[in-house]
């Protein structure tokens, strides 16, 4: 009785921290990651709608990415002119 006890107190402390809790944890940053968009998209369109100028709409939208993502100030610009 007390041996089943145990192995299923063991069972549950080992599923919770070995399964679930590193699932849990993966699953809230790939959720994170895809609603990352979304919340650029959301930035652009508030700040257009508050008639910023161009390059102040684009900066709030660059602020928003990820900063491993994130393209530099001269990127932004140098794209925006064209070149």
């Amino acid at each position: 009785m007390i041996g089943s006890a145990l192995v299923g107190t063991f069972l549950g402390v080992l599923l919770a921290y070995g399964l679930v809790g590193p699932f849990a944890t993966r699953a809230r940053a790939v959720i994170e990651s895809d609603a990352a968009i979304y919340h650029t998209v959301k930035q652009l369109i508030i700040a257009s709608l508050h008639g910023h100028p161009q390059p102040l709409v684009i900066e709030a939208a660059r602020s928003g990415v990820d900063h491993d993502n994130q393209p530099s100030f001269a990127e932004v610009f140098d794209g925006m002119r064209g070149r």
